[in-house]
């Protein structure tokens, strides 16, 4: 049991803080396909570096030069968020540890690059306060408050605390002055964006003091999440088109073929598909590599398992295609796996102008590290510090539908996943083979026999408690 230490509430203030770059030496070797040691379906298209977006190159069998790898960065900042005569206007709703939506605030984020493209400048805009008319002669009213300039970026210094991958990007893991550790994952497509910041605060165990001793752990403590649409700069205050994106006017002007839905219904079976396409991989070690997958194995598809993929995961599901998942407690020694994905379009429909346009899946990735200790140069049993976290590893993936799953039933891949999840690498494997060839009575009995497996014993006076009153199970 561990206990949270007390944090300020100002959610906007944190996250404008100067932060401390990652180091980017967490780890060894890119590792972020799966907890478990299956292998996906993915393969290289070439002995080279696979192009993706004429942005990857160099040597498949060696990182790029420092000087090559900022200009790709630079390249896919700029194509992907930094927007010239553009902001990015979303609803920041920032949710607790139990999953409920503590506030709420609508905020223009602004990355212009200047006339020769060589630098960027970051500036947020929050709408301090809105009047809506409503009547057709009266006009609306809003005040929006720029705050100072948060950066401004060059190809030198982006690379510093932000890494791209195709259309996702990673900022952090950065240490705020506060103590907490900010990782957030951003993904586009068309003229739409997600937004997802996970904050872990230092906790300690139980009957300890906080602040007595080196923390034992990050939790999270807060999540904000984002969905943004592209504004034009020159777009007054209370013109149409200006704002966050809203039910009402996706329903007045639906979004055009190539950008993102947001307020639709997403039934947990669209996650259940045969998904194509590419992925961008980055390591420590193996630097940035393109991927083609051809075809998605059941431990690769996290997106199909809300739960996460260990013992540990924090997750939430949100209305519009979008799941995020992280780690409740960050501890040293232990790469945490932040993920977001997000299905920004569905299927077109028949006889429409999106007829035959296929659902767009997309999905990010990170590894983060923390409280890495500093041993002392003159006594190997002594701790005098903490490394800053460090990003080990990130992956993005740009799918699209290519069919239907076929041969099998939701419910029989859910119990695949089960196993696959909670089961070590051998199990996962053999209780799958054994679902896929038994017989409806022998599918009871796997099932059965795994349930007996996972379960405490049971003697026979707790047999007749639980029998007299089953509410006695509850004391397992």
């Amino acid at each position: 049991m561990i206990k949270t230490s007390a944090l300020s509430s100002l959610f906007l203030a944190v996250i404008i803080i100067a932060t401390v770059p990652h180091n980017g030496n967490g780890f060894n070797a890119i590792s972020i396909y799966s907890r478990a040691a299956t292998t996906s379906r993915v393969a290289l298209a070439s002995n080279k570096k696979d192009v993706i977006d004429g942005e990857a190159g160099g040597s498949f069998d060696a990182p790029n030069m420092i000087q090559e790898e900022a200009a790709v960065q630079w390249r896919l900042f700029k194509k992907y968020h930094a927007e010239k005569d553009g902001e990015w206007w979303g609803t920041w709703s920032t949710y607790n540890y139990m999953g409920d939506v503590e506030d709420s605030s609508v905020v223009g984020v602004s990355l212009q690059p200047n006339e020769e493209s060589n630098s960027v400048t970051h500036k947020h805009h929050i709408l301090s306060s809105s009047i809506q008319s409503e009547c057709e002669t009266c006009f609306s009213s809003t005040e929006v408050t720029t705050l100072p300039t948060i950066a401004t970026y060059t190809s030198e210094s982006f690379s510093q605390r932000h890494r791209c991958a195709t259309a996702g990007m990673v900022v952090g893991p950065s240490l705020l002055k506060s103590g907490v550790m900010n990782t957030e994952l951003t993904l586009r497509h068309g003229d739409g964006r997600i937004r997802v910041m996970f904050q872990h605060a230092p906790v300690w165990e139980r009957d300890i003091n906080p602040g007595s001793c080196p923390p034992h752990g990050l939790k999270l403590f807060r999540t904000i999440v984002s969905k943004e649409k592209l504004r034009l700069t020159s777009a007054v205050a209370n013109a149409e088109g200006y704002g966050p994106p809203s039910a009402a006017e996706e329903k007045a002007h639906p979004p055009s073929t190539g950008n993102p839905v947001f307020f639709r219904p997403v039934p947990p079976f669209r996650w259940h598909a045969k998904w194509s396409g590419t992925s961008w991989t980055w390591g420590p070690q193996m630097g940035d590599r393109g991927w083609s997958i051809q075809e998605m194995e059941e431990a690769d598809a996290w997106h199909g398992r809300p739960a996460g993929d260990a013992t540990g995961t924090w997750s939430l599901r949100l209305p519009g295609g979008v799941l995020i998942q992280c780690p409740r407690v960050v501890v040293g020694g232990t790469a945490g796996i932040c993920r977001l994905a997000w299905l920004p379009e569905d299927d077109g429909v028949a006889g429409t102008a999106g007829d035959g346009h296929r659902a767009k899946l997309l999905r990010v990735e990170a590894s983060v590290a923390a409280l890495e200790p500093i041993v002392s140069e003159e006594d190997d049993n002594m701790m005098v510090g903490f490394h800053p976290p460090s990003l080990g590893s990130l992956r993005t993936d740009m799918l699209e539908k290519t069919g239907e799953l076929e041969g099998v039933s939701l419910t029989e891949r859910a119990k695949a996943a089960e196993g696959y999840v909670w089961g070590d690498g051998c199990g996962a494997e053999n209780a799958q083979k054994a679902m896929s060839i038994a017989t409806p009575d022998e599918e009871v009995l796997v099932s059965k026999a795994k349930r007996e497996t996972k379960s405490a014993p049971i003697d026979e006076k707790m047999k007749n408690k639980i029998d007299a009153d089953p509410r006695n199970a509850l004391d397992l």
